[in-house]
């Protein structure tokens, strides 16, 4: 019996075993594809003689199975684009998990939010203790004041959301190198989000690293075209962020995150722009 198809696929395994283990997705599912065929054709190889027909649904299986692989080493060879830049400058690889950039659930800190829009401004400081019971989040004041009680539960639903989006990996690119710094870019994965998050589909994001300190320097979030927010159709919804790295947990907490949008409501054009701080961050 011809083993051609043997041939060409242990090749394919050893090509994708070369790359960087950003890969390893694809290689699983090499495997697994190789070992069904390979069980499939030991059954099928005492039958020296079979039928055309036969013949041709294993050709439909084993183009199906190369097609499945070519899909998961495409996604994955997307992402060791960006894996190789950074093993390259020797960043540790952590920067590639969103969840490392969250603001702590472990740790205490202090916050202060200023928001504008319609040139009003709004100013809220409080602070997290992990260990607060059901309301970790105590708002001190509210533009200098006591807060109400409408003011204190409306921050407490809007921070208590919490997700556990995934990437997309095939969405990864490099976009830029120099000699100071590294800037690549990726999607979310528009299945893991959630709805009152599903704008965050037509967003790209951008993570610069700092080739010096090898540390990210910031990650911007842009939509890509126009995404609705609530009763808003926001044309521009650009996030910057800035965080302060924990080199023992590899994880990076926020410091600063300033959020711009232009929207349109009934009309008419409404501007939003809100300054995030984060401080005195202390494990609990």
């Amino acid at each position: 019996m011809a083993v051609w198809w043997v041939t060409a696929l242990v090749r394919l395994v050893l090509d994708i075993v070369l790359f960087p283990k950003a890969i390893a997705h694809a290689y699983l599912v090499t495997m697994q594809w190789f070992s069904l065929f390979t069980n499939i054709f030991k059954m099928e190889n005492n039958k020296e003689k079979t039928c055309s027909n036969k013949l041709a649904g294993k050709s439909k299986m084993l183009l199906l199975a190369i097609t499945l692989i070519g899909s998961a080493f495409a996604a994955s060879a997307q992402k060791s684009t960006v894996t190789a830049a950074l093993a390259k400058h020797g960043i540790d690889e952590s920067v590639l998990t969103p969840a490392n950039f969250k603001a702590p659930l472990d740790y205490g800190y202090d916050l202060q939010q200023t928001t504008t829009t319609a040139g009003k401004t709004k100013t809220i400081v409080a602070n997290f203790n992990p260990s607060g019971g059901e309301d970790k989040w105590t708002v001190v004041s509210v533009d200098g004041k006591a807060p109400s009680k409408g003011d204190i539960k409306s921050f407490r639903e809007g921070r208590a959301k919490q997700t556990a989006s995934k990437t997309d990996d095939a969405s990864y690119k490099v976009e830029q190198e120099t000699a100071d710094q590294l800037t690549y870019s990726y999607k979310m994965d528009a299945s893991s989000l959630p709805k009152d998050a599903e704008a965050l589909k037509d967003c790209r994001l951008y993570m610069s690293i700092n080739l010096k300190t090898k540390q990210p320097a910031q990650l911007v979030a842009k939509n890509e075209k126009p995404i609705k927010i609530g009763m808003l159709k926001a044309e521009k919804f650009e996030m910057t962020s800035k965080f302060d790295a924990n080199g023992q947990e590899k994880r990076y907490f926020p410091v600063n995150e300033n959020l711009d949008i232009q929207a349109k409501f009934m009309g008419q054009t409404v501007t939003v722009q809100t300054v995030t701080a984060y401080s005195n961050y202390a494990k609990k």
